[in-house]
């Protein structure tokens, strides 16, 4: 696509790629449960179990998005073109199920590891994803596709 002020990037220009912002909120959270333990659950819960089954489903669900993006032949990557608007599989239900599936293994390792610290990271991190890489790309894909994003957003929410 390009423009007179000259060639504009074919992609949502993300201020970080999400799973590297995934990566160090849950870093920081447990190097911070490391040097000062938060614990929010009382000793006799089955954190683990509970904690594993939230970051199973998680990853279930950024799994199911990503594997209906590639069966639709465009790119996961924010680096990358998008070829077309994917309506099938989760993004029936959200725009972002990649994201919420990011949110999702995030909360279920700060209950399988008992940290108010990845608690307290899903914050900065939600913002992070909200506006320095969600904004952007609905920002692009308004762009790109025009009245075909702007129908499905009306269809489907952000999120939930």
């Amino acid at each position: 696509m390009s423009h007179a002020k000259g060639n504009v990037r074919d992609n949502s220009g993300a201020v970080i790629r999400p799973p590297i912002a995934w990566a160090i909120a849950v870093l920081v959270g447990l190097g911070l449960e490391w040097l000062s333990p938060l614990p929010f659950l009382a000793p006799e819960m089955p954190a683990g179990a509970l904690g594993g089954i939230l970051f199973l489903a998680g990853l279930a669900l950024l799994i199911w998005a990503a594997t209906t993006f590639r069966r639709a032949g465009t790119q996961i990557q924010t680096t990358q073109p998008t070829t077309m608007i994917v309506e099938a599989g989760p993004y029936r239900f959200t725009r972002n199920p990649i994201y919420l599936g990011m949110v999702l293994g995030l909360i279920g390792l700060a209950v399988a590891f008992n940290s108010l610290w990845l608690f307290v990271l899903l914050l900065p991190f939600y913002l992070v994803i909200r506006y320095g890489v969600v904004a952007r790309e609905e920002a692009y894909l308004d762009r790109k596709f025009g009245d075909v994003y702007r129908a499905y957003k009306g269809r489907v929410r952000r999120w939930l």
